[in-house]
């Protein structure tokens, strides 16, 4: 399966970046993996900054992509669930795997409607930089699960 995972704004904490490496290295075994950064926008005028951020999310995105919004009021799944669902989607004919994470005010209603599902890690508000590391930890131990190996244990 090809990953993809879109972000909005920069890695800052060292931390975060080394997690990242972590995973995207785990990775490799399971699914090729790409990564795109998109520039936050101003943050001055929230409402143009969702819209602009939207427009270059959806701007990279092609017809046939499988999207996944990280969404706080998204549906939460089980790691277990998570991994059936990827499981699947070559049995459907998808062959990317977009996730997305947008910006520090959320998702355009652009973005919001072309998501084929709303997922959230969780009911909290989370650093965006730790909903990326959690994206990519969360794919590895799904991974491990359709393959019964252990880690999720």
């Amino acid at each position: 399966m090809n990953v993809r995972l879109i972000a909005v704004g920069k890695v800052r904490e060292r931390y975060v970046a080394d997690a990242l490496a972590d995973f995207r290295g785990r990775l490799r075994a399971y699914h090729r993996l790409e990564e795109v950064e998109v520039r936050a926008a101003d943050g001055g005028d929230p409402v143009r900054a969702m819209r602009t951020e939207g427009e270059a999310i959806l701007a990279l995105l092609q017809p046939n992509d499988h999207v996944w919004l990280l969404e706080r009021t998204g549906e939460l799944i089980s790691s277990e669930e998570l991994s059936r669902r990827i499981e699947r989607l070559p049995h459907q004919g998808i062959v990317r795997l977009t996730f997305v994470v947008a910006g520090t005010f959320g998702a355009s209603e652009a973005l919001l409607a072309r998501a084929d599902v709303r997922w959230s890690l969780s009911p909290l508000t989370l650093l965006h930089e730790w909903a990326r590391a959690l994206v990519l930890e969360q794919v590895y131990r799904a991974a491990k699960i359709a393959r019964d190996e252990p880690y999720h244990h």
